[in-house]
């Protein structure tokens, strides 16, 4: 509460209506990007879509680590009648979206010749490789769906028959996630949608550099963001408490920013961050009458790490089954 107090202090008030109009941006251009990925399967109203995604975050923040995006997974499916595998199949686009996003930020860097700090150099190539890999696999997953079909069920219909069932199921759902990315179309408003959410965060952060009377241009406010979004890339704690601020305070060190600035500047920002989503969040679970016991269950489902069920996909018929 004293930061809080510091922070209220510091602040320049004339700064924050629109940085907080931007982090209402930035969630609501990551909504619609959902709302693109899944548009192919089922069309969701742009005034549904975006309360309904800001719900999924909340759960997704509350929860710990990896479980918060199987919550995220669970209420998304649930409420928009959709298998968990095909949402999960989304979630992966989303994550790849974001790393393309990253690498033409840092390219940009590049061609403006801004150099990152040494210690971070290494960001690009880590965000580089991940990316290919990700791509590798998922054009092996479109271009050879038959073959890799074909070798499963020669290895394992016959020894684990359960195992080649939910397999099979989780498969044919994840593929009908990502075959928009065959789609030139939705891959270009996808990836646009995806800029424009990083660009909102990139000014949020540039906003709040003059709000704080930091002297800073608009291309560190871009490397705070990329450095920032790496290293939460994997969540630890809920709503990345604690390892938000980190990774915040590390980059604007690098650019001599005194350290309890720093510190107050991160936090600042990531209650800016925040409050849209817990906002518009909250009003989908009171206008929804989501009840305690259905976040509880959610909750429950999550923490069981369960992303390939075998009952939330219709059974196969023996045509299908040949395939």
């Amino acid at each position: 509460m004293d930061d809080v107090r510091r922070l209220t202090e510091r602040v320049n008030p004339y700064y924050i209506i629109p940085t907080l109009i931007l982090s209402f941006g930035m969630i609501i251009f990551k909504a619609l990007r959902w709302q693109t990925i899944v548009e192919k399967t089922k069309r969701i109203s742009s005034g549904r879509v975006i309360p309904l995604f800001s719900a999924a975050q909340v759960i997704n923040i509350i929860m710990p680590a990896l479980t918060g995006q199987i919550g995220r997974i669970v209420l998304l499916a649930k409420k928009e009648g959709l298998s968990k595998s095909f949402v999960f199949s989304t979630v992966v686009l989303e994550v790849l979206f974001d790393a393309l996003s990253l690498l033409i930020f840092i390219v940009a860097l590049s061609a403006a010749s801004f150099a990152f700090p040494p210690e971070y150099r290494q960001v690009g190539i880590i965000i580089a490789i991940a990316t290919v890999v990700l791509l590798i696999m998922l054009y092996l997953i479109l271009h050879f769906e038959a073959p890799i079909g074909a070798f499963g069920k020669k290895i394992l219909r016959g020894r684990w028959p359960g195992v080649y069932i939910m397999l099979k199921k989780f498969s044919r759902s994840f593929t009908r996630g990502i075959k928009m990315l065959r789609s030139s179309q939705y891959f270009i408003r996808t990836l646009l949608l995806s800029l424009a959410a990083w660009v909102s965060h990139i000014l949020v952060i540039f906003c709040l550099f003059k709000s704080f009377g930091f002297k800073l241009p608009i291309l560190v406010a871009t490397v705070v963001m990329v450095v920032n979004t790496v290293a939460l890339m994997i969540p630890i704690t809920p709503g990345n408490a604690g390892t938000f601020e980190l990774a915040v305070v590390a980059s604007l060190l690098a650019f001599k920013v005194i350290k309890s600035d720093a510190v107050l500047f991160a936090l600042a920002l990531h209650i800016l961050d925040l409050i849209p989503i817990f906002i518009m969040g909250c009003l989908f679970i009171f206008s929804e009458r989501v009840t305690m016991k259905e976040i509880k269950e959610i909750r429950e489902e999550g923490e069981k790490a369960d992303v390939m069920p075998v009952d939330d996909e219709p059974e196969m018929t023996p045509e299908e089954d040949k395939v």
